[in-house]
């Protein structure tokens, strides 16, 4: 079977009512995988997960198997603010991430890199000081995936350039990946619609950062023009990315078998198991 064949394909569900009941939201829209927060991403705290929680949780990943379980940060961190109580906060919040993720055998946690009101250069510095802080000293288990952003104002790690710096100037490289987000990318400025231009991006992340270092792709269809800046999720074909270029993401050779994890809207015009197989469908269009 080919690489293309056995990608797996997912969205983000709700954990409401218990973490375990992802799994069966995961399985009602015909996921491969998924993604989830592991706590009310709108907080900065959260309860302990209580042990039979956690071995649920477990248990059902392993049913779930070869299925990966992603995990996203919460919304209030942000690693690369130049306010001290702010960054401080938001280190203590990336370990507490980590830790939940390690508790629930999560392997793959994705987290943006933030906003820097300074300077962008020195944004990215702290980021990896923060991301050192909380994962330098940490025994090998989640692996850490940073996100590329849209480009929106004081944003830091829009270009693939800026998600190389940082992810080269981590101390644990064993610990770090990166999380390719479609949306993101073509906000930024990357046509995604044009094979060379593809082509021209792939080779820039294999020459930067590897391809290798790619764990998952956030498949969003955008609603913003190409180098807006704006980062507006779009159901798959729906968007100003349309299934031209989604599709070329997903056929292209240097993105082959990487999960793939749609984040698209909730709204009456199309639901989680339709954009799932409209991308299972695009995939079979060699």
């Amino acid at each position: 079977m080919s690489k293309m064949k056995e990608r797996q394909v997912g969205v983000h569900v709700s954990i409401a009512g218990s973490l375990s009941h992802a799994f069966d939201r995961a399985k009602e829209r015909g996921c491969d995988c998924f993604q989830i927060f592991t706590k009310n991403p709108r907080g900065w705290q959260a309860k302990p997960i209580e042990k039979a929680i956690a071995d649920e949780f477990v248990r059902r990943t392993e049913q779930f198997r070869p299925g990966i379980v992603f995990a996203h940060i919460s919304y209030l961190p942000n690693l690369a603010s130049e306010k001290t109580s702010m960054y401080e906060r938001s280190i203590k919040a990336l370990c507490m991430e980590l830790d939940r993720c390690e508790t629930l055998h999560i392997p793959y946690l994705v987290t943006h890199l933030g906003h820097a009101g300074d300077n962008d250069a020195e944004g990215r510095k702290r980021v990896v000081k923060a991301i050192d802080a909380a994962i330098s000293d940490r025994k090998p288990g989640t692996m850490l995936l940073l996100e590329n952003t849209a480009g929106e104002k004081n944003s830091v790690g829009s270009t693939i350039e800026d998600i190389a710096d940082v992810l080269g100037r981590c101390e644990t490289q064993s610990g770090t990946g990166f999380c390719f987000d479609t949306c993101h990318a073509f906000a930024a400025g990357y046509d995604l619609r044009d094979s060379q231009l593809l082509d021209q991006l792939a080779d820039l992340i294999e020459d930067n950062i590897g391809l290798s270092k790619i764990h998952l792709i956030h498949l969003n269809d955008a609603k913003g023009e190409l180098g807006s800046g704006l980062d507006r999720h779009e159901h798959i074909g729906m968007g100003t990315i349309g299934e031209i270029g989604i599709r070329s993401v997903l056929l292209h050779s240097g993105f082959s078998g990487i999960p793939c994890i749609c984040e698209t809207p909730v709204d009456d015009r199309r639901g989680d198991a339709d954009n799932i197989r409209i991308v299972k469908n695009l995939m079979r269009k060699y």
